[in-house]
C-alpha cells in the first residue's frame, strides 16, 4: 500500500483536497502520495509564521543552535533512509543520493555553528568635534518571515539551504519544496516536529505555481529566497514588492582548459561536471574551452571518460547515470542536440534520448547562438570549443549571458589570476570544475545567474538587518 505524507503546516499534520502521487523517475512506480496546499492554507501557514515571529525574534541562540543540532542528529540517524528517498522520488543515483544526504547534515550543522557567530562592532563616531562623546554599536536582529522556493534537483540540501539560515537567524519560514519530489522535505518536517519550534516556525507545503505565487507577492514575508530557472526567477523579483530578494539561478558553466593543464585530471573532471544527475544541476558544465595546442588530445581523453559512464538502476550502486526527471525534460534536450546539428554542429558521442534517459553527449562546432550553448541545457551534454589563447578562453566564458561559477584548469600562476581578475562569475575553480560547491562557501552568481549570495553566514545575513545603536556619553560632554 502507497505511504501517505501529510503536508507540515505551522506544526500540525493537515491534507487537502488535491493528493498528487509522486512517481519514481526510472520505474514509474509511486513512491508516495502528498497533498497540494490551497490557498486558505497558506494563508493560515503566514499568520502562523507572524505570529511564530513575536516568539522567535527573542529565541536565544543557545535555543536555536538546540534545535539546529537536534535537527542534525536525526538526520544523521536516518541518513540512509533520506538517501534511499531521494533517489526514488528524483531517480538521483544512489551514490549521489548519499553524498546530498551527508551534505544536508553538514549544511545543518554549520548553520548552528553561523548562529553563534551573528555579530556586530563597536565604532567610533567621534570622528569630528560634533560627534565628542559618541559611540555606535551594530547588532543584526532577524527580518521576519521567510518564504522559499526551492527546485527538484537537490530536493534535500537546496531546500535545508532556506530552512537551516532561517531557524539560526530567528526567522520562520513557509517552505515550497518542489512539488516533482518532495516527500524528502517532509521527512524532515517529522524530524523537526519535537525539537521545540513554535507552532509557525515551520511550513512545508507543496503547492502549484498558481498558490505559490503568494509566497513571492504577499508584502507579510520580509524574504523571498528562491532556487531555480533565471526566466522564472528574475520575472518572481519584479512581483516581490518591497521584501528582499535573493535569486540563486542557473547557468551555462564554462570551463577553460590551458596548454599546460593536467589533461588526464581535466577531462576526468569535466566527465563528472557535466553529466552527474543526468546534467540537472545548475553548476553543470556546459561548454569547454580548450587550448588549441592540445584540443585533440584532451577531446579524445573526455570521449573515453565518457564512455565508461554506467546508466541504469540508480538504486545500483553500480550507476554513474539515472533517468532525466521526466520524458519531457529528455526528449527536449535531444531536440536541443537535433537542432544544433543541423546548424553545423558534430556530436562525438551520444545525443540520443532512450525513454528517461539521454545519452551522455559531447558536441563540438556549435554554433555560439544555439541553444545548447547560449542557454542552460540542463541536461547531460557539453559543448567543446578550440580558443587561441588562455586570454582567448576567459573571454569566451564570459560571453554569456550567465556567470554563474567557471572552471580554469591551468597551472600557470599568473593565468590563474588573471582568470580571478577577469572571469564574470561569483566563482572561479582553480584546477577543478565549476560544478564544485561545498555548503559554507559563499555561493551564487551575477549577471542572469542571481542575486546575492546563499552558504550559511551569507544567508544568514540577508535573513537579518543591521541595526545601529547610537551611544551619546553625556559625562565627557559636561565641563569636568
Amino acid at each position: 500500500m502507497t505511504k501517505e505524507y501529510p503536508i507540515y503546516l505551522a506544526g500540525s499534520w493537515v491534507t487537502s483536497d488535491e493528493r498528487i502521487d509522486i512517481t519514481n523517475p526510472y520505474t514509474g512506480d509511486i513512491v508516495g502520495t502528498t497533498y497540494l496546499a490551497s490557498v486558505a492554507q497558506v494563508e493560515e501557514a503566514i499568520v502562523a509564521a507572524e505570529s511564530a515571529f513575536q516568539v522567535m525574534k527573542s529565541t536565544p541562540v543557545y535555543d536555536r543552535v538546540a534545535v539546529l543540532n537536534g535537527l542534525a542528529r536525526k538526520m544523521r540517524e536516518h541518513r540512509d533512509a533520506i538517501a534511499r528517498m531521494i533517489t526514488l522520488e528524483a531517480g538521483k543515483p544512489i551514490r549521489d543520493a548519499e553524498v546530498e544526504a551527508d551534505r544536508g547534515v553538514f549544511t545543518v550543522e554549520t548553520a548552528a555553528e553561523e548562529a553563534k557567530r551573528i555579530s556586530g562592532e563597536v565604532m567610533p563616531l567621534d570622528l569630528l568635534p560634533s560627534s565628542k562623546g559618541r559611540f555606535g554599536i551594530t547588532r543584526r536582529f532577524p527580518v521576519g518571515p521567510v518564504s522559499g522556493i526551492s527546485p527538484f534537483n537537490f530536493p534535500l540540501n537546496l531546500a535545508l539551504h532556506k530552512l537551516a539560515p532561517a531557524l539560526a537567524a530567528g526567522c520562520p519560514i513557509v517552505l515550497k519544496p518542489a512539488s516533482r519530489d518532495p516527500l524528502v522535505m517532509l521527512m524532515i518536517a517529522e524530524m523537526l516536529d519535537g525539537l521545540g519550534l513554535p507552532e509557525g516556525a515551520v511550513s512545508i507545503l507543496p503547492m502549484n505555481r498558481e498558490v505559490g505565487d503568494i509566497l513571492v507577492e504577499d508584502d507579510r514575508f520580509k524574504l523571498l529566497s528562491f532556487t531555480g530557472s533565471p526566466d522564472v526567477g528574475w520575472a518572481m523579483k519584479t512581483r516581490a514588492g518591497r521584501k528582499k530578494v535573493v535569486l540563486e539561478l542557473g547557468g551555462n558553466a564554462g570551463v577553460v582548459v590551458d596548454n599546460d593543464a593536467d589533461l588526464d585530471f581535466a577531462a576526468q573532471r569535466v566527465r563528472v561536471g557535466a553529466f552527474a544527475y543526468a546534467g540537472q544541476v545548475c553548476i553543470s558544465v556546459q561548454r569547454v574551452f580548450v587550448h588549441e595546442d592540445v584540443y585533440d588530445t584532451f577531446k579524445e581523453r573526455l570521449i573515453a571518460e565518457t564512455k565508461k559512464i554506467v546508466y541504469g538502476d540508480p538504486l545500483d550502486r553500480a550507476t554513474d547515470l539515472g533517468p532525466m526527471i521526466d520524458d519531457k525534460a529528455a526528449a527536449r534536450s535531444e531536440g536541443w542536440i537535433r537542432d544544433a546539428v543541423q546548424a553545423g554542429a558534430t556530436v562525438l558521442t551520444g545525443g540520443v534520448a532512450e525513454g528517461r534517459f539521454m545519452q551522455p553527449t559531447i558536441i563540438e562546432n556549435a554554433a555560439k547562438e544555439a541553444f545548447v550553448c547560449s542557454r542552460e541545457a540542463f541536461a547531460p551534454l557539453v559543448t567543446l570549443f578550440p580558443v587561441k589563447s588562455f586570454k582567448e578562453g576567459i573571454e569566451s566564458v564570459n560571453d554569456s549571458v550567465y556567470g554563474l561559477q567557471a572552471g580554469i584548469f591551468t597551472n600557470n600562476l599568473e593565468r590563474a589570476l588573471y582568470a580571478f581578475e577577469h572571469v564574470e562569475a561569483g566563482g572561479v575553480v582553480l584546477n577543478d570544475i565549476p560544478t564544485y560547491r561545498i555548503d559554507h562557501m559563499p555561493y551564487g552568481g551575477v549577471k542572469d545567474s542571481g542575486l546575492s549570495r546563499e552558504g550559511l553566514r551569507y544567508a544568514i545575513e540577508d535573513m537579518t538587518e543591521m541595526r545601529l545603536l547610537v551611544v551619546n556619553r553625556l559625562e565627557s560632554q559636561r565641563v569636568m
